[in-house]
């Protein structure tokens, strides 16, 4: 076990609306080591990018963290003052947004918004930001950094706009990058360069990445481990290797088998049916039994717990209750909290 950076505790993210108070984030609990790489997966509106943006402390107004706790390196950051936050973000914790275009301002040029987190958290001058700045964009793989300073965004590809949003995220070395989708929108090749560029730099820094992406394809190349979620939850947990060969909550099964296997000629395509369920949708039980080919009366009445199905993965779906109660009967620990 390395270096425990980010430690996030039974966290309920929940929204303001005119129906009354959603919740979008349900108990959640995971943590990111030091040096490791976590996924965290799912369809669009299972709450992925909301956990993230409940650790950066960047909710819209009308959301809040309702209860739980997110520790980074031991210190709670939920009851924050905006201002002690903001000495943290771009510093120790930076992020990546799904969107380089929106994320970066289109009336300020590429070298001031690089330069304006050097200069607020290392207190460093005007030219020493902008010489950083400079060895920053050659560090991404942009070319002609010193001109590319004084470029606007609507300048630069979308390749090059997500490796400005990178460059800017490394810019203080944080300890912890997350990643909201960052290869949203690009080509294939840019996709597998700005992953690359990732993977070199955590192992150069040896910071921690949470990454947030529905593409198991990318999980496959980035991930030491990996969360699935949905309909606001965590579902399923554990190493890479298991998630992709033991496979243990049906929905983590239906995205494996939504992702082409060029290797294999005889693979189908079997999309998950249905659609996830709204935030106000109340579902008894488990709340993917309503897509699950393999619900069963229980499942439609009891939220299942969450079931060590090996060391280090576990799973909230009835179907691990069996091997859960061989465990029980030779003594092991088989129900984690």
């Amino acid at each position: 076990m390395g270096e425990r950076l980010l430690d996030v505790k039974n966290l309920v993210t929940s929204f303001r609306t005119a129906d009354g108070t959603l919740q979008a984030v349900r108990d959640v609990s995971f943590h990111v080591d030091k040096g490791e790489t976590l996924c965290i997966v799912g369809e669009s509106g299972c709450g992925k990018s909301i956990t993230s943006l409940s650790v950066m402390r960047l909710l819209p107004s009308n959301g809040s963290i309702e209860s739980g706790e997110i520790l980074l390196n031991g210190e709670p950051l939920q009851n924050l003052s905006n201002e002690q936050m903001r000495k943290i973000r771009g510093n120790r914790l930076s992020m990546i947004f799904q969107e380089p275009m929106t994320a970066l301002n289109p009336v300020l040029t590429i070298g001031y918004q690089l330069r304006e987190p050097l200069m607020l958290h290392h207190k460093v001058s005007k030219a020493e930001a902008s010489k950083q700045g400079i060895e920053l964009l050659r560090q991404v793989g942009i070319p002609n950094p010193e001109k590319r300073l004084n470029q606007y965004p609507h300048e630069l590809s979308g390749g090059m706009r997500q490796r400005v949003m990178i460059a800017m995220a490394l810019s203080c070395h944080p300890s912890l990058l997350i990643a909201d989708e960052p290869t949203t929108a690009l080509d294939v090749t840019i996709q597998a360069q700005i992953l690359d560029l990732i993977k070199d730099l955590k192992e150069k820094l040896n910071m921690g990445v949470l990454m947030i992406t529905h593409d198991m394809g990318v999980v496959a190349e980035v991930a030491d481990r990996v969360m699935v979620m949905y309909a606001g939850k965590k579902i399923e947990e554990g190493p890479v290797e298991e998630i992709f060969t033991n496979p243990s909550h049906p929905y983590t099964l239906g995205l494996l088998h939504s992702v082409p296997n060029v290797d294999d000629p005889e693979f189908e395509l079997e999309p998950i049916p249905g659609n996830m369920p709204g935030l106000n949708e109340q579902i008894s039980g488990c709340r993917f039994h309503p897509r699950c080919k393999f619900a069963m009366d229980k499942c439609k009445v009891t939220e299942p717990p969450n079931f060590k199905v090996s060391n280090g993965h576990s799973a909230m779906c009835w179907l691990n209750e069996k091997e859960a109660e061989k465990d029980e009967s030779s003594g092991r620990v088989t129900v984690e909290s």
